[in-house]
């Protein structure tokens, strides 16, 4: 279609030239309507400006040179398809003008609509729509020329010159009140004529400037408002959430436009090929007579139910289904469809692979498994961690006591309890005191993501499955009800009314995002059918339960394929006792200092008062038969798995009392006569270990080489415990990890100790104990070739060793400055979140690679929060670690991401 290109870099591409594995280059909604174009479906024609296009203007602030004669010629050729010109004043060819990133980023980035119009191509828009040409004219196609150009001019004013929406939305309610309607549609074409001259008076007035009349510049000032809305607040923001890079940019799609708002036969919708809600199969979207594609999705006018077009235009319906189902056979997958219907020809604007909830996303794998479209690796490259993590939410407990006071459309599943607030910025306020806020809208806008974010639940009077508040929540798997019309929402008074009750703000209330109701005041909670699942209390080979049937044919299908094993950070009996029932294959992380918590703790003032040996030696006895017992209680319920013990590593400041309160608590003793002698050891002894910086001080293997006995007495406990548990039939596989070792000749020295103990205390009840290390000091890692010689096993500590790699405390910086460095960039996500690839994964990386080539049989593992957070488990997969160990509560997850990493680079090596 396009003349050749004159330059070097090709900036512009036709949608017959490109496919929908173009993502990178044409932005997915680019690559989808090529797609769409190439397999035959009516898509208006259009051309695509690439994201390098974008990339080029965002780091030089201009357009790459040759961009403009490239537009130039396609704008051409698309012209002569048409047989209209832009913005021509007898026959215009109008044009949308819209954004289209790789990944979907739904109401983030900037579309402009009937681009062309002006004063004079208005009126032939009217002509060209059947409409009479008097100034004073007033029919249909009037109406429709004149609202086209409203909402251009709209548009336009807000995205391209940042004029305030709201000028004009004041202006459009005016119109309605002087109309006596609080409908769109009641204006009549003097009216909208009306309104364009005060939306251009606005326009000035705001921008010092007419609203251009120059269809070119129109177009060019859009393509650069949508380059330029790549770097949005609300584009960025979202970004952070979603971990998309930043460095990607936006393809801009230049469509020639068809109207859904030319009257009765005509109109715009979105459809699903699935529930995007649940997965199940059937008809599901949203469809709008009289209106173009932004009355859907901004909420602002209640659609029907797409089965509702049968009746409407049954000959549309019928071509829908038709594309609907080649669409999802096409991508194999379930499709998001935005569609417009222009005088009862059916046109198709957009398909994406749909976002989807956690059920849904499960559901749906099974299901293309069972219609033979994909096999079980793509189900389980389909669904992830953080999804299943959703699943295992509580719900709400119901009874006769909570009746709903509203019911609108369950959008994203998941039960929500919080204060009712009305704006996003009230929403990240009590978020950010701790306090659990549903975030309460007519509808929501792009504007709204940060409320939305820390919301626990969305829930609006207005919308469908398909509003901005329903696709967004679902992204981010918040619970959503919306299109909840029963509620009478009055955003400045911050209420909102239902059913004869006002609920204020900082009222209480309960939504189901499954069912769509709300409740007033707080539902009780419980667990989930898939916790339940785990938890080994329901059958999935017995229930009705489609989801719990479709997690295991996934987690099945996970572990038979994942390399990765994984085990559990637990301290206690019962923490062991569910890690298990969840499928962990041992304890990565047991914490020894855990157990010396509450009524222990005298034992150990005792110890670290000690002056004597006698004196140590009696507080360590007394010690030993209380960890021996709290060994055996964790072999029993590991049997037959390994069980990783880390030896004592606490700060001592967390055993003693703090120097300030015991030098209070001696000078009120002194001043009053009294005895105080053991608070005055207590802070002598205090004052005697006092640290500047505790977290990298005195803890450690260093504790255990300055306290003579402590390692000793802790290896003899968990020798002893292992020994018992085998005589008494069961087996028991210690792993005793050494912690915060810098130095082979640190382990080597606590090695020769606990070797002598191991020999004399296992003899022949055959218990093997191996002995390790925790790399968690950067020197470690960077000597882990020396260190592998002494050590059988490395088991990387990523939260400490991201502390000290990055040089700050953990429960320090958080709070104090990471929500900048999440702001700038600095940060795409908390290093303790996900692992540090870069920096921290690095150090991981040397020493697994230096360890294993010192010693091939080397075990390794992670005990960090990073091994349950689902990237993490990938890099972990990609270095080549044997296990990662987690919260007993993250062990599925965990099991998920193996199975998805090992499928993933399978499918990588193939290719």
């Amino acid at each position: 279609m396009a003349a050749q290109e004159t330059v070097d870099h090709k900036y512009v591409y036709d949608f017959a030239e490109g496919n929908k594995d173009q993502k990178d280059l044409l932005g997915g909604k680019g690559a989808n309507l090529a797609e769409m174009t190439n397999i035959g479906l009516p898509v208006p024609p259009g051309f695509t400006i690439t994201t390098t296009a974008c990339q080029a203007y965002l780091t030089t602030g201009k357009e790459p040179t040759g961009l403009a004669d490239q537009v130039g010629s396609h704008l051409e050729a698309l012209e002569r398809e048409m047989g209209r010109t832009l913005g021509d004043p007898e026959d215009p060819l109008l044009v949308s003008v819209r954004s289209g990133a790789k990944f979907s980023m739904p109401g983030m980035m900037e579309t402009v609509l009937n681009v062309g119009l002006n004063d004079r191509s208005v009126v032939g828009l009217a002509r060209q729509a059947g409409g009479s040409t008097g100034p004073d004219s007033s029919s249909d196609s009037d109406r429709f020329a004149w609202d086209s150009y409203r909402r251009l001019i709209q548009m336009f004013g807000k995205t391209v010159c940042d004029v305030p929406g709201e000028d004009f939305e004041h202006a459009l309610d005016d119109a309605k009140r002087a109309k006596g309607s609080d409908l769109d549609l009641d204006l009549d074409a003097d009216d909208l004529r009306a309104l364009v001259v005060t939306y251009k008076k606005i326009f000035r007035q705001r921008t010092g400037r007419e609203f251009p009349q120059e269809p070119r510049e129109q177009l060019d000032l859009a393509i650069r408002a949508v380059f330029e809305s790549w770097n949005a607040e609300r584009a960025v923001i979202y970004r952070r959430q979603e971990r998309l890079p930043a460095e990607a940019g936006t393809a801009v799609n230049v469509v020639a436009m068809v109207f859904g708002n030319l009257g009765t036969d005509s109109g715009t919708g979105v459809a699903f090929t699935r529930d995007p809600a649940s997965g199940a199969q059937g008809i599901y979207g949203d469809y709008l007579a009289n209106a173009q594609g932004e009355d859907v999705v901004s909420g602002i006018r209640n659609t029907v139910p797409l089965q509702e077009l049968e009746r409407i235009d049954k000959n549309s319906y019928d071509e829908l289904l038709d594309y609907m189902a080649r669409l999802e056979r096409h991508y194999k997958d379930l499709c998001d469809i935005e569609f417009t219907i222009e005088r009862g020809k059916l046109w198709m604007l957009q398909t994406r692979v749909g976002k989807r909830t956690a059920a849904a996303a499960f559901n749906i794998a099974g299901q293309l498994v069972d219609e033979g479209l994909i096999d079980l690796d793509e189900a389980l490259h389909r669904v992830n961690g953080a999804q299943l993590a959703q699943l295992m939410f509580p719900r709400f407990k119901l009874d006769h006591e909570f009746q709903p006071v509203a019911t609108g459309i369950g959008a994203s599943p998941g039960a929500a309890v919080g204060k009712v607030v009305f704006t996003s910025a009230r929403a990240v306020e009590l978020a950010g005191q701790g306090e659990a806020v549903i975030l309460v809208r007519r509808e929501t806008n792009p504007d709204d993501l940060n409320g939305m974010i820390a919301a626990q639940g969305i829930l609006t009077s207005r919308g469908g499955k398909t509003s901005h508040a329903a696709v967004v929540a679902r992204g981010m798997g918040k619970t959503c009800v919306s299109g909840a019309d029963q509620l009478d929402v009055d955003i400045p008074a911050k209420r909102f009314a239902v059913a004869g009750h006002t609920v204020n703000e900082g009222d209480v209330v309960s939504i189901d995002g499954t069912t769509g109701k709300v409740y007033l005041g707080e539902v009780p909670v419980m667990p989930s059918e898939v916790v339940r699942y785990f938890e080994g209390t329901l059958d999935p080979e017995r229930t009705d339960d489609v989801l719990v049937r479709a997690v295991h044919r996934v987690m099945t299908h996970a572990d038979s394929r994942r390399r990765l094993a994984v085990r559990t950070n637990a301290d206690t009996k019962a923490d062991a006792a569910r890690a298990r029932r969840f499928g962990a294959q041992g304890i990565g992380l047991c914490r020894t200092e855990h157990m010396f918590l509450g009524d222990r703790r005298e034992l150990v003032e005792r110890l670290i008062l000690a002056s004597t040996d006698a004196d140590r030696e009696q507080a360590l006895a007394a010690l030993l038969p209380l960890q021996r017992a709290d060994f055996i209680e964790i072999f029993r319920e590991m049997d037959g798995l390994p069980v990783t013990v880390r030896l004592i590593d606490p700060p001592l400041h967390e055993f003693l009392p703090p120097l300030e309160q015991l030098a209070v608590n001696v000078a009120v003793a002194q001043e009053r006569g009294e005895a105080a002698a053991r608070e005055e050891a207590l802070l002598a002894a205090v004052r005697r270990m006092h640290e500047e910086n505790p977290m990298l001080g005195l803890r450690g293997v260093r504790l255990g080489l300055v306290i003579p006995g402590l390692f000793a007495m802790q290896v003899r406990a968990i020798t002893e415990a292992a020994v018992a548990v085998t005589e008494s039939g069961g087996s028991a596989f210690p792993e005793i990890m050494v912690p915060l070792v810098g130095a082979v000749q640190e382990l080597e020295t606590v090695r020769a100790e606990t070797e002598k103990i191991i020999a004399e205390v296992v003899g022949g009840s055959g218990v093997e104990v191996l002995i390790g290390t925790m790399i968690e000091v950067p020197r470690a890692a960077l000597t882990a070739g020396e260190i592998a010689e002494a050590a059988q096993f490395f088991s990387f500590g990523t939260n400490d060793l991201t502390q000290m790699a990055w040089g700050f405390s953990r429960d320090d910086v958080e709070g104090a400055f990471f929500w900048r460095y999440l702001e700038l960039g600095i940060f795409g996500i908390s290093p303790f979140e996900s692992i540090d690839r870069d920096g921290v994964g690095r150090l991981v990386r040397i020493a697994a690679e230096e360890g294993r080539a010192a010693r091939s049989e080397l075990k390794l593992g992670v005990c960090g929060e990073h091994g349950g957070d689902p990237d993490s488990v990938h890099f972990f997969h990609e270095v080549g670690l044997d296990y990662v160990s987690c919260s007993p509560f993250r062990v599925p997850v965990a099991r998920l991401e193996a199975g998805r990493a090992a499928v993933e680079t399978a499918g990588s090596d193939s290719r």
